[in-house]
């Protein structure tokens, strides 16, 4: 065999392959250029969100903490913004309407806002520049004002602006290798239902909710109801309770005709250590056990206002007699109907005259009487109504202390209007300031009378304080309880609560059941915390 044209081959096919390696040796190179230049771009586009971000938290903690809304006092007016169209807009004139925006100098968007002060302040807080090592990331931030309106929070005797923004906040790093991204958020609070559960405790330990002796809930609809006629037909669901702590169930039949809301999980023992959400021993829960992601706080309410007075000169006896009364003004001892010559009151009961109120909405005048008492003790059958001015049906009572353990009762009454036949169903309202008492009301002789309807907003009681109230359902007892930071101890004596209850624990041992109104949900409002959520971003 001829092997003479076969030299050289081996040299050929030395350089063939060192070719291709030399390709292949590029390519990694460019391949690990490509993915540390990958690795930087990634970073740098994090580093410039992270930015964004912190554009978005400090406008969120300037609006929060420092910025004041528009209100219906001041110079900043709630009525020159046109509130009706989102994004709000300034001024209201149609003609002129421009979206009402914070802005940094920075940012996209220019800002619009009539209070130049607060335009200082917002450009001052919501723009800056953070070190990532040896990267500088500058971040720039504007705020839009999607809605606003005013809203009474319950219990509270201020107004307050509810505002919804979108913050749109921009981080940008300069330089060769530059990165800029763009984080949008929604800051908002949220009106919401206050009275939403058949009772609700804010305590966070083992039997904030109790229940026991056959006691439990159930629910009706007083919006299907005439008022003054018949007895509600409650059923089996809708009336859930609620509690930042755990419920407690025992005796047969304790039901719950609904859920269970609590942040904490699981069944079985309770123990400061370990917080169940439910430690049932014979109870029943018709519904499912629902975790919240975190605790519901009640706003504290209002104290009274005016100050009720303390001490033996502010105190009376109701039992029988015209001189009961003493010299407190508003308080009257009835002798009977006026067409009979009586002076309006119950022949032989006591009348306590309603007094100042908040007005019921921002246009609307404050009810003004006499309503202030001081510490009351019920033997007899004492009376509670409403008024009427302006149309206003309202009626208010600011009180330092009731007390109710023989045999009289609390009777709550509807009015009726000079000249009419029509009693007119208006709220009453109980405020309890409780100084000097560890349990500032006690009604557990005759109990309460509800005689205004099935409606539990006609009856309201409220109280601030930390101390026990005691309450005994009568054979119509309608209203509601909102007392965040008290402790309820109700009993029955072949009556039921019609209505829904707040309080920081609830003991149910007396087998009395809590008829939740689901009509409530429509009654009363109050305030959220501020959330920020609906987080979005891109790449500018």
């Amino acid at each position: 065999m001829n092997h003479k044209n076969e030299k050289g081959v081996a040299l050929i096919l030395a350089l063939i392959l060192l070719l291709i390696m030399s390709v292949m040796a590029v390519s990694l190179m460019f391949l690990s250029q490509t993915e540390t230049w990958s690795s930087m771009n990634y970073k740098l586009m994090s580093q410039a969100r992270d930015g964004a971000e912190a554009g978005v938290n400090a406008a969120a903690n300037y609006i929060i903490n420092t910025y004041t809304p528009p209100s219906t006092s001041g110079t900043d007016q709630l009525s020159s913004y046109n509130n009706n169209v989102s994004p709000v807009q300034y001024p209201a004139a149609n003609n002129t309407n421009h979206d009402v925006v914070l802005s940094t100098s920075h940012a996209h968007k220019a800002s619009n806002y009539p209070v130049s002060s607060d335009e200082t302040a917002f450009q001052n807080a919501a723009q800056g520049t953070l070190s990532a090592g040896n990267v500088a990331v500058n971040y720039a931030t504007s705020a839009t004002l999607l809605s606003q309106e005013q809203v009474l929070p319950y219990g509270s005797a201020s107004y307050e602006t509810v505002q919804t923004w979108r913050i749109t906040s921009d981080g940008t790093i300069g330089g060769v290798r530059a990165a800029d991204e763009e984080v949008s958020a929604v800051l908002e609070k949220q009106v919401t239902p206050v009275f939403s559960y058949a009772a609700f405790a804010t305590g966070s330990g083992c039997g904030a909710l109790n229940f026991g002796g056959g006691g439990g809930t159930a629910s009706y609809d007083s919006s299907n109801l005439t008022l003054h006629s018949g007895t509600p037909v409650v059923n089996g669901s809708q009336a859930n309770v609620g509690t930042n702590g755990n419920l407690a169930e025992n005796g047969n039949p304790t039901t719950i005709s609904g859920n269970l809301y609590t942040p904490r999980t699981g069944t079985g023992s309770c123990s400061s250590g370990n917080v169940t959400a439910w430690t049932d021993t014979g109870g029943h829960v018709t519904g499912s056990l629902v975790q919240l992601a975190q605790p519901v706080v009640y706003p504290t309410p209002s104290a009274p206002n005016p100050v009720p007075p303390t001490g033996a000169a502010a105190t009376i006896t109701l039992n029988n007699s015209a001189g009961d009364c003493g010299t407190v003004v508003g308080c009257v001892y009835g002798t009977g109907p006026i067409s009979g010559g009586g002076n309006g009151c119950p022949a032989g009961d006591f009348c306590l005259q309603p007094g100042t109120c908040p007005p019921v909405a921002p246009v609307s005048p404050a009810i003004t009487g006499p309503g202030v008492y001081g510490n009351i003790t019920i033997k007899g059958n004492v009376h509670l109504y409403n008024t009427i001015i302006a149309g206003i049906d309202y009626g208010c009572y600011n009180i330092n202390s009731l007390v109710e353990n023989g045999g009289g009762s609390l009777i709550i009454d509807s009015v009726y209007p000079t000249g009419t036949t029509t009693a007119t169903d208006g709220s009453v309202v109980m405020n309890v300031a409780g100084t000097g008492f560890t349990t500032p009301v006690d009604l557990t002789g005759g109990g309460l009378i509800n005689n205004a309807g099935w409606n539990p907003a006609l009856f309201q009681l409220i109280y601030a304080g930390t101390g026990t109230i005691n309450v005994k359902g009568g054979a119509n007892a309608v209203g509601v309880l909102y007392a965040p930071n008290a402790n309820l101890s109700f009993n029955s004596a072949g009556g039921n609560w019609y209505g829904s209850v707040i309080t920081s624990t609830m003991s149910d041992l007396g087998h009395a059941q809590i008829n939740y109104d689901i009509n409530l949900m429509k009654q009363a409002a109050t305030v959220s915390n501020w959330m920020l959520d609906s987080f979005t971003w891109r790449k500018n």
